[in-house]
């Protein structure tokens, strides 16, 4: 439920987007799909309340959508802050959970996961293309101030990997 009550409850108590984005992701990232109820009022209308929080997980769709619709689990699904899916061509997608306050970080590290020699890596709401580097078995993704700024929301920002090396871990 968006609310406490699975009906209408004059002044319910709505959870916050974040939460929703976070839940969202983790779900997805799963294989999962995630049903979100909100009750309508005697008279059929849905809340004001849960209606401008439904506005606000929308306008993070709309720029993350492409991590989220049409994707694939992609084993081990959560590493810490990161949760991972699978488009259908191929790319892999690394959705970064911001805690409350926190800024989109300027480097963001994938344990354990190696993009494909030519692969291109870009920040979702940014036109960017994003400079990584390998750190052992793990990859290092610099986010430059302007990306951050261009993609910049409070609950959370994805990562477009065009391809991943064969044979790692990865690979869904």
């Amino acid at each position: 439920t968006l609310g406490d009550s699975w009906s209408y409850k004059p002044e319910d108590h709505y959870k916050s987007a974040r939460q929703i984005v976070h839940t969202l992701v983790d779900i997805v990232a799963k294989g999962g799909n995630y049903l979100l109820n909100v009750g309508p009022d005697a008279n059929g209308e849905l809340p004001t309340a849960a209606v401008a929080r439904l506005a606000e997980i929308g306008t993070w769709i709309k720029t993350n959508g492409e991590a989220i619709y049409a994707t694939r689990p992609v084993a081990p699904y959560r590493d810490g802050k990161v949760c991972f899916t699978r488009g259908k061509d191929g790319a892999l997608y690394a959705i970064y959970l911001l805690d409350e306050g926190e800024v989109v970080p300027g480097t963001i590290a994938l344990k354990g996961m190696a993009p494909a020699e030519d692969a291109t890596i870009r920040l979702l709401g940014s036109d960017a293309q994003l400079k990584w580097r390998r750190d052992g078995a793990d990859t290092s993704i610099d986010l430059p101030e302007t990306a951050r700024r261009q993609a910049a929301n409070d609950y959370a920002v994805s990562l477009r990997i065009s391809a991943i090396r064969p044979g790692k871990k990865h690979l869904g």
